[in-house]
């Protein structure tokens, strides 16, 4: 699942210097990988580079992941409710997705709705919050600095398509089509959304190549808009986000990063 998730891993050597990482290449394609996994991985990672005397950069992951560790919200791995997902089978994504608003749940919960199936893995989150509250949680235990991309939105419209049909001329069609060939269900890969959601529809025939790309480029559009209000969402809460700006020359962006952090 090189392609697909943008790991980009030939931009970890600068100047023939190979920059370390962390959490990629962790798990086998076709697992489901939660929250409560990041965080508990993240917590590890972030203890072995500091305790190295390194600084810590946590780049990448959505919102939901990002504000996870700042904010160290406590979820937990709760089981499956068969019962549950037997009574919600003949119900629709936007029936699930009015069930879901209408339940009482925490305000740190707010998780990807994305795909009918992740929508009723957050409505059986969300009832079992109502049964047992998460618990208080706890202060972080370091001072995090934020740093967010501020990108006209042209020209991250014009970033984000030319990026899509980058990676489908560089054989993501056939990464999603070995991995398919290699056992794991179109069900699992429909699990992780947008490029692997929609190619392997394309490749069951339910989409055509031009359906997939248009449907996969606008979806792509409207995660990336989500995306931005949840950050603006997060300075409401108090995170002070400082937006480095792209359209300036690279020198610039870097000192104004230096600044930032020797502030």
């Amino acid at each position: 699942m090189d392609i697909g998730t943008g790991k980009d891993l030939n931009e970890y050597i600068v100047k023939g210097k190979p920059i370390p990482y962390h959490l990629i290449d962790i798990c086998e394609a076709g697992s489901r990988y939660l929250l409560p996994d990041f965080q508990r991985d993240f917590n590890t990672a972030f203890q072995e580079i500091t305790t190295n005397n390194k600084t810590a950069i946590l780049c990448g992951g959505t919102g939901l992941y990002l504000e996870a560790v700042l904010e160290n919200h406590q979820f937990t791995n709760i089981p499956e409710n068969i019962d549950f997902r037997v009574s919600v089978n003949e119900k629709t994504h936007e029936e699930l997705l009015l069930q879901f608003d209408a339940i009482n749940k925490p305000t740190t919960f707010s998780p990807d709705l994305s795909t009918r199936k992740r929508t009723v893995r957050a409505i059986e989150l969300a009832l079992h919050f109502e049964r047992k509250p998460l618990s208080e949680t706890k202060k972080i235990d370091f001072e995090p600095i934020i740093f967010g991309l501020n990108i006209s939105r042209e020209l991250r419209r014009e970033k984000i398509s030319k990026r899509l049909h980058e990676r489908l001329s560089n054989r993501m069609i056939e990464e999603v089509q070995d991995l398919l060939k290699s056992g794991i269900s179109a069900d699992d890969l429909a699990y992780y959304g947008l490029e692997y959601k929609f190619i392997t529809e394309y490749l069951a025939g339910d989409l055509s190549l031009t359906e997939m790309t248009n449907r996969l480029e606008i979806a792509i559009h409207q995660f990336a808009k989500r995306q931005m209000t949840w950050f603006r969402r997060m300075e409401k809460k108090g995170h002070l986000i400082h937006w480095i700006d792209t359209e300036t020359e690279q020198q610039e962006q870097l000192d104004f990063i230096q600044k930032t952090l020797n502030t």
